[in-house]
């Protein structure tokens, strides 16, 4: 009796879980999101707190390892950092142009003063 309704129960859940699960596949050469871990890898990046960022600027994917690994090109500052990372660890970039911004050209005077 008890082992039925556990199995029900694990059922239930598995058809939920199931329903909201998405397969995420990645392309060599495209590029992703880094989710950055609040406990323990945290520090790495020099950022902490509640309101620190979950995910850190977009990497090139280099290399598909295995059925969920993926092989990042990340910065030589990272290089602490192993460069393979589970899939779960990543998202995926939509390029977008608002995303670019634009720098205003600043005319500086002689005496390296600027008008606001």
């Amino acid at each position: 009796m008890i082992m039925d309704r556990l199995q029900t129960t694990q059922s239930r859940q598995k058809n939920y879980a199931d329903k909201r699960r998405h397969s995420l596949e990645f392309v060599v050469s495209e590029n992703v999101f880094l989710k950055v871990s609040l406990t323990k890898g945290i520090f790495k990046f020099r950022k902490k707190g509640k309101l620190s960022p979950r995910f850190i600027r977009t990497f090139e994917i280099l290399k598909k390892v295995g059925a969920v690994a993926y092989k990042l090109a990340l910065l030589p500052s990272l290089s602490a950092i192993h460069l393979i990372f589970h899939m779960s660890m990543l998202r995926k970039y939509l390029p977008d142009s608002s995303h670019v911004l634009e720098a205003q050209p600043i005319e500086l005077r002689k005496d390296m003063s600027y008008e606001v």
